[in-house]
C-alpha cells in the first residue's frame, strides 16, 4: 500500500474567528499553523486565505504573502492553492493566484450546493481553471462533491485539459451534497478511473470512522478546521491536534506518512 499523505486545511471560507479561536486568518497565522502541522506528518497544505477584515478573498497578494511565510520558515510542505466559488466568482478572480505557480490548486469540476448558497462551477470556468493549471504546470486536485464530478473530470482529461493520473479529492458531509457515509464512500470510489490517486475530506461526526476506511482501502486524508471545526462533540480543534490524530492511528494501523518528496512521486510533479 502507498504511503499516507496527510493534506492539513487549516483555514476555508467558513469558520471565523468568532466561531473558534483556533481557526488561523492572517498569513502570520496560517503560515504557522502549516509549519507546526508538516512537523506532525503533514506533507500537503491546502491553502485558503482571508482580506484584513478575515473574510475569504482568492486575491493573489495574501496568497504570496502565506507563501513566502511557509518558505521563509524552511518548511517544504506541498503548497495546494484554493480556487473555490466562495472566495471569488469570475474565472479570472479565481485563477489570479495561480500565477505564483504552486505545486497543486483545487479544481471543482461541476456545481454543487453549500448549506446556504450554490458552489457554481461552470463548465466554461472549469475549462479556464483547468487551461491555466495546465499552462502553468500546477498538479489539480479534482474536488469531488457530487458523482458527476468524476465523470467530468474524465471527460476533461479526454479532451486534452487533464493529463496523468487523476488526482480527486472525496468531500463528504458537506450539507447539500453527499452525506458522510460509507455506502457513499465506496460508491465514490468504486466511481474512479482505475489509475487515480484520492483522499478524502470528510466533514462532520462521520470524519474519523470514514478517514480510517479511506486509510484501509489505500486512500489518503485531509484534516483541518476548514472541515472540522470540532474535534469531539463540544471540544474545539486545533490543526494540529487533528493532524495528531489522524497521524496516530495511521500509526496503528501500520500505514507510513508520505514526505512532500513523496508526494511529488506519487502526484508526478
Amino acid at each position: 500500500m502507498e504511503k499516507l499523505i496527510i493534506t492539513i486545511a487549516p483555514t476555508g471560507n467558513v469558520p471565523e474567528k468568532s466561531m473558534t479561536p483556533h481557526v488561523p486568518v492572517t498569513p502570520d497565522e496560517i503560515a504557522a499553523d502549516i509549519v507546526a502541522c508538516y512537523q506532525q506528518g503533514a506533507a500537503v497544505a491546502h491553502i485558503h486565505a482571508r482580506d484584513e477584515a478575515g473574510k475569504p478573498t482568492a486575491a493573489l497578494t495574501y496568497f504570496a504573502e502565506i507563501i513566502q511565510k511557509i518558505d521563509q520558515a524552511g518548511c517544504p510542505i506541498i503548497k495546494q492553492i484554493s480556487t473555490g466559488a466562495r472566495a471569488g466568482k469570475t474565472a479570472e478572480a479565481r485563477a489570479e493566484a495561480l500565477i505564483l505557480k504552486p505545486d497543486s490548486a483545487s479544481l471543482a469540476t461541476g456545481s454543487s450546493n453549500f448549506p446556504h448558497s450554490a458552489n457554481l462551477n461552470e463548465p466554461s470556468l472549469i475549462e479556464y481553471l483547468a487551461k491555466t493549471m495546465l499552462d502553468n504546470k500546477i498538479k489539480p486536485e479534482i474536488e469531488v462533491f457530487d458523482a458527476a464530478m468524476i465523470s467530468n473530470a474524465v471527460a476533461l482529461r479526454k479532451r486534452g485539459y487533464l493529463t496523468g493520473r487523476l488526482q480527486f479529492n472525496l468531500v463528504l458531509g458537506v450539507k447539500g451534497s453527499l452525506p458522510a457515509t460509507p455506502k457513499n464512500l465506496f460508491f465514490l470510489v468504486e466511481s474512479l478511473p482505475p489509475d487515480s490517486i484520492w483522499s478524502v475530506s470528510i466533514v462532520g461526526a462521520q470524519h474519523v470512522n470514514l478517514s480510517v476506511m479511506a486509510m484501509a482501502l489505500g486512500g489518503h486524508v485531509r484534516v483541518g478546521v476548514e472541515d472540522n471545526m470540532y474535534y469531539s462533540k463540544g471540544v474545539l480543534a486545533t490543526n494540529v491536534a487533528l493532524v495528531e490524530r489522524i497521524a496516530a492511528i495511521a500509526n496503528a494501523m501500520g500505514r507510513e506518512f508520505a514526505t512532500p518528496a513523496d508526494v511529488r512521486r506519487i502526484w508526478g510533479i
